[in-house]
């Protein structure tokens, strides 16, 4: 299949059969004029959209079912048959099924994107209860991408239009963080989530806040010493080689002075300490990017939300963001990408990418 340039293919994933996702998709493509920005693949099936339909009444869904990426129809939503049989729907209730042809969905349409028939994918949320199975053995789909894709690392990126929030560690429970907190792993997701800044979002030189892992950032020592023997000594031998990285900042007085309006990103050490002021900041449009990958994979910043699943009051805006994110970093890859084609801009990149790739030594 010949990708498309100008009109993207973009896979979307149904997430929990049970939760949100396919109310928002609906709703999201329910508005023609998405139709002009992209050529939408939705990876579930006919019935199941039907009911959803059902549902969310009020929106004009229409839609071509397919089982042949080859052939799509450019003017409306494409529906990629995975099944056929019927599932049992229970809207706001975690079950098995739920989690299994989400699953489903989530692997066709990562294989058509491995094997060039989309141009990128856009996931809807699954629940981590019913989905974390022996045949999926991943923690979400940030590891499953990882692995997919063949890389040594990836980082899950959270970002709006006045912050940009990556994670050293995600799902991990609170009592482990700190032995995930090594200088090594600190230094892999900068290197991600700079490589990512130049390349995704078309920032020459990005400057980076590195939040500390403990209250104030540990108040010199006194409140653990993380910052101290590990991330304070990495900033300083990151800003040696001319990185406009700094830190590490308490996480509290910085979001609540608004110190991250004079920074390009932050490197959060784990989950809430990152995303708490990101889903408060970003008015709920805030999306999750998974850089770091050789394609282009987002998600909206929310969750399966059971408890308003299937009464039609699920808000489509993250998942809207979400498909636009998907289109516009496409687009700033295809133009660095063709920017940096010049030997002499590329020679250049390829020497600064040699720098952050060293090994930081205490």
């Amino acid at each position: 299949m010949e990708i498309l340039a100008e009109k993207p293919v973009i896979g979307i994933t149904t997430g929990d059969l049970n939760g949100i996702g396919l109310e928002v998709i609906i709703k999201t493509f329910s508005d023609n004029r998405m139709l002009e920005l992209c050529t939408p693949v939705v990876f579930a099936s006919n019935k199941v959209i039907n009911y959803y339909r059902r549902i969310v009444v009020e929106h004009q869904f229409n839609f071509t079912s397919t089982k042949d990426l080859t052939k799509l129809n450019l003017k409306q939503v494409n529906i990629f048959n995975c099944w056929e049989e019927e599932v049992p729907l229970q809207p706001g209730t975690l079950t098995d099924a739920g989690g299994k042809y989400a699953i489903r969905s989530l692997m066709v349409a990562a294989q058509c994107l491995k094997d060039k028939e989309l141009d990128a994918i856009v996931t809807a949320p699954i629940h981590k209860a019913n989905t974390h199975v022996p045949d999926f053995p991943y923690t979400g789909h940030t590891p499953f991408f990882k692995e997919k894709f063949g890389v040594k690392d990836v980082l899950m990126l959270l970002y709006a239009s006045n912050l940009k929030v990556g994670l050293v560690t995600e799902h991990v429970p609170v009592s482990k963080i700190s032995s995930f907190i090594t200088k090594e792993a600190i230094q892999s997701k900068l290197n991600i989530l700079r490589e990512s800044l130049i390349r995704d979002f078309g920032i020459d030189k990005p400057k980076i806040a590195i939040l500390g892992l403990n209250p104030h950032a540990g108040d010199e020592g006194q409140i653990g010493n993380e910052e101290q023997t590990i991330i304070k000594p990495l900033i300083d031998a990151i800003q040696q080689h001319g990185h406009l990285v700094y830190g590490p900042f308490g996480a509290d007085s910085f979001f609540a002075r608004h110190s991250y309006m004079q920074f390009d990103a932050v490197l959060a050490m784990y989950h809430d300490q990152g995303l708490i002021p990101l889903k408060t900041l970003s008015n709920g449009e805030g999306v999750n990017y998974t850089a770091g990958l050789p394609i282009v994979r987002t998600s909206p910043d929310h969750g399966t939300a059971f408890d308003i699943a299937g009464k039609n009051i699920a808000e489509p805006d993250s998942f809207r963001e979400a498909v636009y994110q998907a289109i516009d970093l496409l687009k700033q890859r295809k133009l660095y990408d063709t920017y940096t084609a010049n030997p002499l801009r590329r020679g250049k990149i390829e020497k600064e990418k040699e720098v952050d790739d060293e090994k930081v030594v205490a």
